[in-house]
């Protein structure tokens, strides 16, 4: 029924807000399966080279894969084609990540041919599912900001907006996560092993970056300055990899454009032929560090060096080819605000504000005041983060030896801020502090997240209180400088992969019930509200929810050996570990959930499945503690036989894209408990709801905004709000006397402390514990007896299935507003001006 109402949708042509005019339909229903098998053995046998009685599976992958993305070039050429024709406004979408997962069931969804596809190969005697397992899950991103990306990509082909995605091509992207004897253990990811059958390299779109060097001022023959030029010691060499991205219903069909880097010169033949044959090939190896690895680590002054010069090779290579298709097609660059977008995904490219500037003031001669305006007028930046530490800045000393001309250039934009700041605002000194683009206080340092904002027009938060708090805190006196600048777009995610794909026994049902408009508009889910006091409904999303629990379960078992029971409540927490998303709560709340159980076997407690996924950046020790902290849990809890299973604990190694696709519609709760207004957004709080789960959480990021459209009564808030956090933190909290003042709490840390669950290493968590007694920033000791208490609240509605089945539909139904389709819109319309 799914494939016959996104093939109804696609034939019908209907429109899901497009602002250019509309391509061509693509006639997929001429499409039938013979055809469609018969290219499948065609591109096996003439592109792969192989015959089908000797294909393996991988061969019929890349085979299929083909076949679809051969579906996908007409549309993409098509697509390039109208936007020259047209003249229309590009959106450029630079981000360091791009997490976009697996792509061939996307593609295949998205054009309406999953199910023939499937039958198609079924007649060849394949199982689709079987080949999809192989396709690799690109590394591309460490969690939401990545995933962000990915999902905004796709609803940009969707709405109709044209658009380029801009970032690095990783070889191994972020670390594959093991866990060994409970301990994080890092090891590169190959995903590019067998090559990526999605990608077009593009020789033709290579850029020169370069490093170092010296800058030389140009005079005029009276001695006055003409221009500055830059002449780099080393020169590296960006090489464009396109992947189209298309659009539901391939509407539309855009680029990523990923960058890798090469040497200028491969070998040094002179030191090779005096016998230096490692140091020859010293240029290819400072080439192919720079694209190796997604963020390495910065805890050493060459980590900091390589981020630094990642984030400015993709940067700059971006800047060269948006430059140059622009002034291909108009021959100027002073129109440049008003046919191309460049958005900035967060501080990591926010060193293209003063590449821009480069390039405009030294290779274009145009003056600092226009160059500026025009500068201003191009870019928008994407806050994610109100953590100091997050709002990259760089020592001077190293941002001048990398980009000697950048320093001059954000020396000059620093004054014409401060100047505008003193002169025009009167701001006194503590405010110009605050404002500068260099930080004054201890080691100099370039504050990037201020750059972002003076060099854009737009400055955007991704919830309504992360908006609120930009205001307030980090960017309090820009605002005052430029009040008009921010404003909020709260975060999305697209419903095609988060509900249609992931979970499309869901799709289906709801399909059932009112139709199939909620695929073309998510909004329509809404008509699913009726539907959760009918009886015969909730059974039926009951049978979905459990089905989706038992596929999790048989892989828990597969790849963790633990066996866990689909019946019980899974209670889920999957996200980048982080001290304030404060999985160290969850864990504590166990602990102390587990004490209890053995301490009152009489009561009726309710059987709970808890999960946790996640990665540790290689250097945060504490989170790397923790995650091994949870696998010591797991491993007394679960094998306990006072607990009668009653009380599982599950950490998932390597939480991806796939296995999210697996976990978030099995999940019955979705842990989101940061620290209130730490958060910046959040949007696993999204797909949870979307898929039927309900939420525990803080009002926090966009949980404030869940809260409101679900209703109080469907969600479990706790704990301090952002302002009461504040406050604490202001008027001398003292967690030592609440810990001792409640028992479960003060249990649970001295079992952990004392070695409890680390027989062989008494003291390993002793300083984690400490820190809550000493500090607890993150106020894990403030929330505990709240989160207690919501926990408990949990278990009282699961005893009762109608009832929680009943507020899980009005989660699935309420949730639409929260498709990045919504968020792109606005973007669009409010932010690129490429949307009426």
């Amino acid at each position: 029924m799914l494939e016959e109402a996104v093939g109804k949708r696609v034939r019908r042509g209907d429109m899901t807000g497009a602002m250019t005019a509309e391509l061509p339909k693509l006639h997929l229903d001429e499409i039938d399966t013979p055809t469609l098998a018969g290219e499948i053995v065609r591109s096996l046998r003439y592109r792969g080279g192989k015959d089908p009685t000797v294909a393996t599976k991988h061969d019929w992958l890349i085979a299929a894969t083909l076949v679809i993305r051969d579906r996908m070039i007409d549309r993409w050429m098509e697509s390039t084609k109208q936007t020259y024709k047209q003249q229309d406004k590009r959106v450029y979408y630079l981000s360091l990540e791009f997490l976009i997962g697996r792509l061939l069931r996307d593609a295949l969804s998205n054009l309406g041919m999953l199910e023939r596809m499937k039958e198609a190969l079924v007649s060849l005697g394949v199982e689709f599912d079987a080949i999809a397992e192989l396709e690799p899950d690109a590394a591309l991103g460490n969690g939401g900001l990545g995933r962000l990306a990915a999902c905004f990509m796709e609803s940009m082909a969707t709405v109709n907006v044209p658009a380029h995605g801009y970032g690095i091509r990783y070889v191994n992207g972020l670390f594959r996560q093991e866990i060994s004897d409970g301990w994080q253990v890092e090891l590169p990811e190959t995903w590019l092993d067998h090559g990526n059958p999605w990608e077009f390299e593009r020789r033709e779109r290579s850029f020169e970056v370069g490093f170092g060097g010296t800058v030389e001022s140009v005079t005029s023959r009276d001695g006055r300055l003409e221009r500055h030029v830059w002449k780099p010691a080393e020169r590296v060499l960006a090489v464009a990899f396109d992947t189209p991205v298309v659009g539901w219903r391939g509407n539309r069909v855009n680029t990523l454009r990923l960058w890798s880097a090469m040497p200028v010169d491969p070998i040094l033949l002179d030191k090779f032929n005096a016998g230096d044959h490692i140091g020859a090939l010293q240029e290819s190896n400072k080439a192919e560090a720079l694209t190796r690895v997604l963020y390495p680590a910065d805890a050493h002054q060459a980590g900091q060096e390589l981020r630094l010069r990642q984030e400015y090779f993709f940067s700059a290579a971006s800047l060269q080819d948006i430059v140059q298709r622009h002034l291909s097609q108009y021959g100027e660059l002073m129109s440049l605000p008003d046919k191309a977008a460049i958005h900035l995904n967060d501080t990591h490219p926010a060193v293209s504000v003063a590449e821009l500037m480069r390039i405009l003031l030294d290779v274009h001669q145009i003056d600092f005041d226009t160059a500026w305006d025009i500068t201003k007028r191009t870019f928008a930046y994407t806050n994610h983060t109100l953590l100091p530490e997050a709002l990259e800045s760089w020592p001077v000393t190293l941002f001048e030896r990398l980009l000697p001309r950048h320093m001059q250039i954000v020396y000059a934009i620093n004054a014409e801020i401060l100047l505008e700041a003193r002169i025009v605002k009167t701001f006194d000194d503590a405010a110009i502090r605050r404002i500068s683009l260099i930080q004054e206080d201890g080691e100099r340092r370039v504050r990037m997240g201020n750059l972002a904002f003076v060099g854009s027009h737009s400055i955007n938060g991704v919830s309504a209180l992360h908006t609120e708090l930009m205001k307030e805190t980090v960017f309090a006196d820009l605002n005052k400088l430029y009040p008009l600048r921010i404003n909020n777009k709260t975060n999305g995610i697209t419903p095609r992969r988060w509900l249609m794909e992931c979970n499309p026994a869901l799709t289906s049902l709801a399909c059932e019930a009112i139709g199939d408009r909620f695929m073309d508009d998510v909004d329509y889910l809404k008509d699913l509200d009726g539907f959760a006091d009918d009886a015969a409904f909730r059974e039926k999303f009951a049978a979905v929810k459990r089905a989706n629990k038992e596929r999790l379960a048989k892989v828990v078992m597969e790849r963790m050996g633990v066996r866990v029971d689909p019946s019980a409540l899974f209670d889920i927490q999957v996200k980048r570990i982080h001290e304030y998303k404060r999985q160290l709560l969850n864990i504590v709340e166990a602990v102390a959930l587990y004490d209890q159980i053995r301490s009152h076997p009489e009561r009726e407690w309710m059987p709970r499945v808890k999960f946790f996924g996640g990665k540790a950046a290689p250097s945060y020790h504490n989170a790397k503690l923790i995650i091994k902290l949870a696998n010591d849990v797991a491993r007394v809890i679960n094998r306990d036989p006072a607990v009668r299973g009653l009380l599982k604990i599950v950490f998932m190694p390597n939480y991806n894209v796939s296995l999210a696709e697996i976990m978030i519609p099995a999940a019955d709760l979705s842990e989101q408990i940061s620290t209130a207004g730490m958060e910046a957004s959040g949007t696993g709080n999204m797909k949870f709801a979307m898929n039927g789960a309900l939420t525990i959480g803080t009002l926090d990021g966009a949980n404030v905004e869940i809260k409101q459209f679900v209703g109080d009564d469907n969600i479990f808030i706790f704990g301090l709000t952002a302002a009461e956090v504040a406050e604490r933190r202001a008027n001398g909290y003292e967690p030592r006397q609440l810990i001792e003042s409640l028992p479960e709490l003060s249990q649970a840390l001295a079992a952990i402390s004392s070695g409890v669950f680390s027989p062989h290493e008494p003291d390993r968590y002793r300083d984690l514990i400490s820190g809550l007694y000493d500090h607890d920033w993150f106020m894990v000791a403030a929330d505990f007896d709240a989160y207690a208490n919501a926990q408990r609240s949990v278990d009282m509605l699961w005893r009762n299935s109608p009832e929680w089945m009943a507020k899980a539909i009005h989660n699935v139904a309420r949730v639409g507003w929260f498709s990045s389709d919504r968020t792109i819109r606005e973007y669009a319309k409010e932010i690129w001006e490429v949307m009426t």
